[in-house]
């Protein structure tokens, strides 16, 4: 038998901090919030899952906007920056099954971790995913429904499946 990680529903007080101004509409599920730092100015969305692990911390920075319905598991480390747009239905994913070979479920292989980062004054369209160990620099814009696979530049623009650059934003 497996062992529930709880129903997610939090008090404020539960998270690890939470700065002045910061907005958690209703709906919004979060799992080990000790392990969840919310900025300043912050707004997470309607039916937001915000899922935090016991070892590894999840930081949103102040006056991010996440939107609703998306989905952060942070079981290899989350870093958002400041003022990031986040829109509604985004997934960022920081672990994996490994490849055991073909004896083994797949379900069942050892999972592999790594975090995801994405810098200050970025921007993520909505219904992207972002795969574990990528770093979306700086004022960087992911376009809508991108699965982002690895590392996007700072001031890039970056869209499709796999994500690929298309160019880069003007001064």
């Amino acid at each position: 038998m497996r062992k529930t990680e709880g129903k997610g529903e939090v008090h404020i007080n539960a998270f690890k901090s939470i700065g002045d101004g910061a907005v958690i509409e209703s709906g919004v599920l979060a799992f080990h919030p000790e392990n969840i730092e919310i900025g300043k100015g912050v707004y997470i969305g309607h039916q937001t899952i915000l899922k935090a692990y016991f070892k590894q911390l999840m930081v949103i920075g102040d006056g991010s906007w996440i939107g609703q319905q998306c989905y952060f598991n942070s079981a290899g480390g989350i870093q958002i920056g400041r003022n990031v747009g986040i829109a509604p239905a985004v997934k960022i994913i920081t672990s994996s099954h490994g490849e055991e070979g073909r004896a083994k479920s797949i379900l069942h292989s050892q999972l592999e971790f790594a975090p995801v980062q994405i810098d200050d004054n970025s921007d993520i369209g909505i219904g992207a995913i972002i795969l574990p160990g990528v770093h979306i620099g700086q004022g960087a814009q992911i376009g809508a429904g991108a699965v982002v696979t690895r590392d996007v530049p700072a001031y890039a623009v970056a869209a499709g499946v796999p994500a690929r650059i298309l160019r880069y934003r003007r001064e």
